[in-house]
């Protein structure tokens, strides 16, 4: 696929907007692909609807707007409810069961990832939550490498909390797995 129409969306303080900026950092940075990312906020500081749009494209971005993504990441019942009429017919839908009850009536492919619990079996912090959510996705669009995604980190987050982030990219790349041939 030349291009990738990714929306990102859930509540704030779930790191959606975070999630999407260093997405699309890895891919302009490390990958050799156009990227641009916007985000939209909710009213309320934490807890609001929150949505980060990004485009990844291997040729020259001339329309920064994401209106039908080919992927939508929901992690709330809100994100969900307010974004899946836009999702393009036929694409996936990435979700956590414990957030969200996706309906049969989506043309999409619904991939729901357990991504919580397992940060919170393995890692025991649910701030790296966001990061797991990436590795899942760097696996099902597999246009961007999980160590591209590292550099970023690298540069964004002390050197403290980097093992952290490393083991929850790993937890949702390696859930990913039997999706990784869904979208070409």
């Amino acid at each position: 696929m030349q291009r990738h129409n990714l929306v990102f969306s859930g509540s704030g303080g779930q790191g959606v907007i975070t999630a999407a900026v260093i997405l699309a950092e890895a891919a302009a940075l490390y990958e050799g692909m156009s990227a641009v990312q916007s985000q939209k906020y909710g009213a309320a500081a934490r807890g609001g609807s929150t949505r980060a749009d990004v485009i990844i494209s291997k040729t020259e971005i001339l329309f920064p707007n994401v209106l039908q993504p080919n992927l939508l990441v929901a992690l709330t019942q809100q994100a969900y409810s307010l974004n899946y009429p836009i999702l393009r017919p036929g694409g996936i839908l990435v979700s956590d069961p414990k957030y969200v009850a996706t309906e049969k009536k989506v043309d999409a492919l619904p991939i729901q990832l357990p991504m919580y619990e397992a940060v919170m079996d393995e890692i025991g912090k649910p701030i790296v939550y966001n990061v797991c959510m990436l590795g899942a996705v760097a696996r099902i669009i597999r246009i961007v490498k999980p160590e591209s995604i590292m550099k970023v980190l690298e540069t964004r987050i002390p050197k403290g909390f980097l093992e952290m982030n490393q083991k929850a990219l790993d937890i949702g790349y390696n859930m990913a797995e039997p999706f990784e041939t869904v979208m070409a």
